[in-house]
């Protein structure tokens, strides 16, 4: 079997992480998503929401599974015994910053091969820190999120 990881903050899920998601699926016999979580990083959902959004996100894809982690990536992929890492890749800053990181996991796990999925240009300009920015403003986030996670942001973001 072919399988391989998608790991993230996923802070939120964006449809460009549903468009990696997917196609990585149809290519992969099984896909983990991995959800980072990382007590150095500021992140508006908690760990176990991120997960709980996805659960629900990925149903239509079977082979694909969400799982939290708090170690480094290649400890999870090691203990598993999973090759290949997924990342998706907007541009060249993105490209730069992803390649940085492939070369330290190829340090600290020789085994282990980074796979660049580039974004659906439909979805180029989607960051999660600019969809967070907009929905605390109250601005319309419906074309870059699904509804799920469109109704969370809506309630983080509400003034009571």
């Amino acid at each position: 079997m072919l399988n391989a990881i998608f790991p993230g903050s996923f802070d939120p899920a964006t449809f460009g992480h549903l468009d990696i998601i997917e196609r990585a699926a149809s290519i992969f016999d099984e896909l983990v998503v991995v959800v980072a979580d990382n007590p150095n990083k500021s992140c508006l959902f908690s760990s176990g929401e991120r997960k709980a959004m996805l659960v629900e996100l990925v149903r239509p894809w079977p082979n694909v599974s969400v799982v939290v982690w708090g170690n480094l990536i290649v400890e999870y992929m090691k203990g598993r015994n999973i090759r290949i890492l997924v990342r998706g890749v907007r541009g060249v800053n993105d490209f730069s910053y992803e390649f940085e990181l492939s070369m330290m996991n190829k340090a600290l796990s020789p085994r282990i091969e980074t796979i660049f999925m580039t974004t659906d240009p439909r979805y180029f300009v989607l960051r999660s820190s600019a969809i967070k920015e907009l929905a605390s403003f109250h601005g319309d986030v419906s074309a870059m999120v699904p509804p799920l996670v469109a109704e969370a942001l809506e309630k983080k973001y509400r003034r009571d």
